[in-house]
């Protein structure tokens, strides 16, 4: 996009790109210079704490985790557009919004929040089959989708080690 086609924008169209690509970066967290979805990991943790110690019944926390996917995805479409690339290294919604996925079966204390980062993280750097298909989906559905996928082995696992190894 040059800079017509962004003066040509209505300002409000502007202002929500700007959201979205601020939403897409975790307010910034992907600009770190070094593992940016590390430190976007992070944020998950935050964002499942608060789902549980609300108290939401399944269904509420099943339709907060399903608004925050959708709005990653609105917000890595941006963010694409902003970066001129498929799967900018800045954007780490992808990653915040896949850790409901990862503690859906788990409490989450100190010691499962440990579990179930590092879990997260090794499935979504090494993306084993079918977890790296995902990310042939278009456009923003492609950026989130393999972390959604990942954050399900990840859960697996860790409500298999709380449930069965104590």
């Amino acid at each position: 996009m040059d800079n017509r086609d962004v003066a040509a924008k209505p300002v409000f169209a502007r202002l929500c790109d700007w959201l979205l690509v601020a939403v897409a970066t975790g307010f910034g967290v992907g600009l770190a210079p070094f593992a940016p979805g590390t430190w976007g990991s992070l944020l998950g943790l935050p964002l499942v704490w608060g789902l549980q110690a609300a108290h939401l019944t399944p269904l509420a926390v099943t339709a907060a985790s399903i608004g925050v996917v959708l709005l990653g995805v609105a917000a890595c479409n941006a963010a694409c557009r902003h970066y001129g690339r498929k799967d900018p290294s800045q954007v780490v919604i992808d990653e915040i919004a896949a850790f409901p996925l990862v503690f859906a079966a788990t409490s989450i204390d100190w010691r499962t929040a440990t579990l179930g980062f590092l879990l997260f993280r090794v499935f979504d750097i090494w993306k084993p089959y079918p977890i790296r298909r995902f990310e042939q989906l278009p456009g923003g559905w492609g950026v989130m989708a393999d972390d959604l996928i990942a954050a399900l082995f990840a859960g697996g696992i860790l409500w298999g080690v709380t449930h069965f190894v104590g």
